[in-house]
């Protein structure tokens, strides 16, 4: 169960990476991938290119979240079935995340968000109060 939990949070690591690859396509877009000065460009985005940009930061923080939980099962050594599945209905919840950020389904999104939140601190919760 262990080795499943841990793989989802490898694959939660891998997650802004993923989200990387819309906003540099959106920065290729407007004019060029500026390797320079590639904040200033981000912060200059507009419509899918600034969701993009969102997205990813947004997936930096959220793997915070999610890593602690993890962390927090570990060290307890309290992993089990419920929480692996919570772990990956986060994973799912994340990937979700991603794609209404980049179609622009903004309730959708922030209820996704919601979820996956829960989910998170959830499996912390679990863990902490056994």
């Amino acid at each position: 169960m262990l080795d499943s939990l841990l793989l989802s949070l490898f694959i939660t690591m891998l997650l802004p990476y993923l989200a990387k690859a819309p906003l540099a396509f959106a920065m290729q877009k407007s004019g060029g991938y500026d390797n320079h000065n590639p904040r200033a460009q981000q912060a200059a985005l507009k419509g899918f290119g600034q969701r993009a940009n969102a997205a990813h930061y947004n997936s930096f923080e959220a793997l915070v979240i999610y890593a602690a939980a993890i962390i927090i099962v570990v060290a307890t050594g309290t992993a089990d079935s419920t929480t692996v599945t919570l772990g990956w209905l986060f994973v799912a919840s994340r990937v979700a995340y991603l794609v209404c950020y980049w179609l622009d389904y903004a309730t959708i999104r922030s209820t996704v968000w919601a979820i996956g939140m829960i989910l998170a601190f959830s499996i912390a919760g679990r863990a902490v109060l056994g």
